[in-house]
């Protein structure tokens, strides 16, 4: 895999087997990306199933990174480590504002603008720092192996920010699967509530 000191280059996602952590990574960060893309353009229930959408995934995105990333790369340099555990913090607490807001108010574009300029540079920071070191530290078969224990721990983790357990490893093997089936059930319920 090619690797410089400014990061992972070319074709990103691509370069990686499918279940290798980085690759599962990069894709996810693409998605979200797109997924802000969709939000700033959308209007109305589009806008807020977007929002919703987005939200879900940074949810359960960060959660698996502090799960079974960051633990890796506290071992490689904690001061990374810590670095983005506090931003993920911050980012937590912006998406639960953000969460509690009309969608359709300047309000709401103006916090979601100043909001996606700080995941994208957060993602670019794990990009070009974390996931490079990560990937040099493991061999493929480890990598695929958190690949795998990644999408899993998305599978059960909170879709609503939880500022109480953001930044933490321990938090968010504790608070998070409370706080998931919380989640999963208020989720169900919202949905089925506008359907009937």
């Amino acid at each position: 895999m090619p690797i410089n000191d400014a990061g992972f280059d070319g074709g990103r996602a691509a370069q990686f087997s499918h279940d290798d952590v980085v690759g599962v990574l990069l894709e996810q960060h693409a998605r979200i990306r797109e997924l802000f893309a969709d939000v700033k353009s959308a209007a109305g229930e589009h806008k807020r199933r977007a929002f919703d959408e987005l939200r879900a995934l940074l949810a359960a995105h960060e959660t698996a990174e502090e799960m079974v990333v960051r633990p890796v790369t506290k071992k490689i340099d904690s001061r990374v480590a810590e670095a983005r555990n506090h931003e993920e913090d911050e980012a937590t607490r912006v998406l639960l504002a953000l969460e509690k807001m009309d969608v359709g108010s300047a309000e709401f574009d103006a916090k979601l603008a100043d909001f996606e300029r700080a995941v994208v540079d957060h993602a670019e920071h794990e990009e070009n720092e974390e996931f490079p070191r990560v990937h040099a530290a493991r061999d493929a078969r480890q990598l695929e192996s958190m690949g795998r224990r990644l999408r899993t721990a998305e599978k059960f983790a909170p879709t609503h920010p939880h500022p109480s357990a953001a930044g933490s490893t321990a938090k968010q093997w504790t608070v998070g699967p409370i706080a998931s089936v919380i989640d999963h059930v208020r989720d169900a319920v919202t949905r089925r509530g506008a359907v009937d």
